[in-house]
């Protein structure tokens, strides 16, 4: 399993619309695309930073989503966002909600 933990910092007073727009566009778009696990947003403290974290079945999907789809989704979302958000990849080496062990990762 496959993770892009994307960055977000937004405009003042953004949160609520950002919120609804990523729920009713952003992860009808994810939904849709092959390999796609799970979404988790998560907002600090201040409302002005997000952090999404996707799941994937594979890197090469994650990858797929990220030439193909994620262009849009970042057109979407550009009315909240301030500045450009910061993309990071990791392979999910534990998850309990996914029932994913470092063991199995070892194996792959």
């Amino acid at each position: 399993m496959f993770a892009r933990n994307v960055s977000i910092h937004l405009k003042p007073n953004t949160l609520n619309d950002f919120k609804q727009t990523f729920e009713k566009e952003i992860v009808p778009m994810l939904r849709k695309q092959a390999g796609f696990r799970d979404e988790l947003a998560l907002s600090g403290d201040n409302d002005a930073y997000v952090t999404a974290i996707s799941f994937w079945d594979s890197k090469e999907q994650a990858d797929a989503y990220n030439s193909s789809t994620y262009p849009t989704v970042l057109k979407t979302l550009d009315r909240y966002l301030d500045g450009p958000p910061k993309v990071r990849s990791s392979a999910v080496i534990s998850s309990t909600s996914h029932k994913v062990t470092a063991a199995q990762v070892a194996a792959a």
